[in-house]
């Protein structure tokens, strides 16, 4: 591993874990109503939108009442983005020579609900598709709105487990508001600065059209790019403004403007675990969370490094590069560069791994690489990432209660070695509760594998596969509705995923994911907000220990060896032996 990439790796982990310990005690502090320094901005703020919208701000609500108002404003965003981009031809800043691209009636869909659960998939190239209105006003706003709804889970989800003797989590349109003014839109105002002085666009100007020395024409898309491209990470979404993604200069022009957009995506989530042990009185619960996730994530910079590092041309053999005019062709050397084919030539290897590696861990879509030349190893351990069930950081707030999921199981695996009843932060985690953390660990599997299982075995599904066959278009698909259904939004993008087929499919699981994940999650800290804590005895499992660390890393690859192993066979594995690359 060269230098720079191992310099890059530390110093992001470093800056990551330096500041978890202080946003983490900010959004604390935000969510409980206590004093912070933004408080003269944004308290007048708050108590007009309460008025206008007529919201009690003191009225607390059910896991049921919470999880019901949640849905309903993800599926009243996806409506009023949908009819967005079906009448965007007849909005404002619409050029019909340039958005070329008709968005269908399935292809609305299936962005509006991409947008709306943060996923932000995208079968479609925005400078060929999008308006500027329907990239402000439609995407951008969504997320925003996405990404404060999803923190707002996470936060009434930590309340759950904080609570006892209560029967209520908060009020979820307080918590939106809060998570909007107090966390998002500060970031997003701070970050957008920092890009645009990078050199990131933000303007409303046509698009350039440019004479080349050949003599023909190029058009040259313009629009606010730094606007839409600092929340798709603060927030966890994805998504790009032009179709190149984060490889094009205008949404990612400068080493440290890569370097920014990855942090912005992990800081909030990784805090997320700072303010989860601030809430439940037990910081190092909070800690342990935090340094598994750190685990998982320098494991997947390692992996996907070393294997996008190695030699090979299509055939398996070893490249090398051109030998000087005075040099004998025995002592030409060999080219150590490593897998060059979709990456980013101006980040190098290192700066597409930290890029891939971030983005499938979270549930963000960026990506400044074309994944679907990545190999097979390479590409396989981002798949995994997003089959872990994002909670390696993860989207905001679904990454902590992901990985208080998998804490449950655990600790349920732990007690049943040793006949007690599992407890965890001293509730009991009885019949309801282990009904609840099933729903959820099973969700994935049950989705993703059938969906997977019907495309790879009908026309509408291989119709898809223009390019790829064999194992590598099965872990296109594969990889596709996984990236969908962990509201990730990353693709092979060898996969025509621009059909009628895809688009319903892949929707179906974007909104599994969004709300069948985030419904158990708050009926699980309904039921533990309902309980007494229990004193711990020298019986109790110490949750927050490196032990405890251990058994929960060995659970969670446990569970994803268990149900994907044989999918993964026949995907990237079996890629591997049948080409060896």
């Amino acid at each position: 591993m060269d230098l720079y990439s191992v310099l890059q790796y530390l110093l992001f982990v470093v800056i990551v874990t330096v500041l978890v310990k202080p946003l983490g005690g900010y959004m604390e502090r935000v969510f409980a109503r206590r004093p912070t320094f933004l408080d003269c901005i944004c308290l007048p703020l708050e108590r007009l939108i309460y008025r206008v919208t007529a919201v009690n701000p003191d009225a607390e609500m059910t896991a049921r009442e919470y999880t019901t108002c949640f849905v309903f404003f993800g599926l009243a965003g996806t409506a009023v983005l949908y009819a967005i981009l079906r009448m965007q031809r007849w909005l404002p800043w619409f050029y019909p020579q340039y958005q070329i691209t008709p968005l269908t009636p399935d292809l609305a869909l299936n962005t509006a609900i991409s947008f709306s659960t943060t996923t932000t998939w995208q079968a479609y190239a925005g400078e060929n598709t999008m308006s500027y209105f329907s990239q402000m006003v439609g995407l951008c706003a969504q997320n925003f709105l996405a990404g404060a709804a999803g923190l707002a889970v996470g936060i009434a989800f930590i309340r759950g487990m904080a609570r006892q003797l209560s029967g209520t989590l908060g009020n979820f349109w307080v918590d939106l508001t809060r998570a909007l003014l107090w966390v998002l839109v500060p970031g997003a105002l701070v970050g957008a600065c920092l890009l645009v002085c990078q050199g990131v666009p933000m303007n409303f100007h046509p698009y350039a059209v440019a004479n080349s020395v050949e003599g023909g024409k190029q058009v040259i898309p313009q629009g606010p790019v730094a606007a839409l491209e600092i929340i798709k990470n603060l927030g966890t979404n994805g998504g790009g403004f032009f179709n190149a993604n984060g490889a094009h200069p205008y949404e990612n022009p400068t080493p440290l403007t890569n370097f920014l957009e990855m942090a912005a995506i992990v800081l909030l989530p990784a805090a997320l675990t700072n303010t989860f042990g601030r809430m439940v009185r037990q910081p190092r619960q909070g800690w342990i969370f935090y340094w598994v996730m750190v685990f998982f994530f320098c494991s997947g910079l390692l992996f996907v490094h070393r294997f996008e590092k190695r030699n090979f041309d299509a055939s398996g053999v070893r490249q090398a590069v051109s030998a000087p005019a005075t040099a004998d062709l025995q002592n030409v050397r060999l080219n150590s560069a490593g897998n060059m084919e979709g990456k980013e030539v101006r980040f190098g290897i290192g700066g597409s791994t930290l890029t891939s590696v971030v983005a499938s861990n979270t549930a963000t879509g960026s990506n400044n690489a074309m994944h679907d030349s990545f190999t097979s190893l390479g590409g396989m351990v981002l798949l995994v990432n997003m089959l872990l069930g994002e909670l390696v950081f993860g989207g905001l707030g679904s990454g902590l209660y992901s990985m208080v999921m998998a804490t449950a199981i655990a600790v349920f695996l732990a007690g049943l070695m040793v006949g007690r009843t599992p407890e965890y932060l001293g509730k009991k985690i009885g019949a309801a509760e282990n009904k609840m953390i099933m729903l959820y660990a099973l969700a994935a599997p049950l989705l993703i594998l059938p969906v997977t299982a019907i495309a790879v075995s009908t026309k509408l599904g291989l119709a898809g596969l223009g390019t790829n066959g064999g194992p590598h278009g099965f872990t296109e698909i594969l990889f596709a509705y996984t990236s969908c259904f962990a509201n990730n939004g990353q693709s092979f993008a060898g996969l025509n995923a621009g059909t009628v087929f895809y688009n319903l499919t892949t929707a179906v699981a974007m909104l599994a994911g969004r709300f069948g994940l985030a419904a158990p999650a708050l009926v699980l800290a309904g039921l533990f907000a309902r309980q007494r804590n229990s004193p711990a005895t020298s019986g109790t499992l110490p949750t927050d220990s490196l032990p405890f660390g251990v058994l929960l890393s060995t659970c969670l690859i446990t569970m994803v060896a268990l149900s994907y192993l044989p999918a993964l066979a026949l995907g990237p594995i079996l890629e591997r032996l049948l080409f060896g690359k």
